[in-house]
């Protein structure tokens, strides 16, 4: 079994900060890319940030460049994502992805969060 637990939301005033974190737990021998999505109601969910460990690299939206950061701690098999300068449109639930490699049954599979609720308003 493998679990992805996030934390960290909660309700935020426009131009307000939250940092959320997403650990990855189980039967884990591996992780590769690790994301962050979102999904605000009566909307299709959207990719917000993402992390690749080979080379370090990261992606944003467009709509949270130069706001929201994605960091990794490798060793803890967790990542963040800092928030800020935080808008309306920024609510939503807000779930981590990550592709995980298990021992057995020596594969990689894809595995989603439950997510946390981030509300934005005054």
């Amino acid at each position: 079994q493998v679990q992805l637990v996030e934390s960290g939301g909660g309700l935020v005033q426009p131009g307000g900060s939250l940092r959320l974190s997403c650990v990855v737990s189980g039967d884990v021998f591996s992780v590769n890319t690790m994301a962050w999505y979102r999904q605000a109601p009566g909307k299709e969910r959207e990719l917000v940030a993402t992390h690749i460990p080979a080379g370090d690299r990261t992606n944003y939206a467009d709509s949270v460049k130069d706001r929201f950061t994605i960091s990794r701690d490798m060793a803890k098999n967790t990542i963040y994502l800092q928030m800020n300068d935080l808008k309306p449109e920024g609510t939503a639930v807000y779930c981590c992805n990550a592709d995980v490699y298990r021992v057995p049954p020596e594969r990689w599979s894809n595995y989603w969060g439950q997510g946390t609720q981030v509300t934005v308003s005054s």
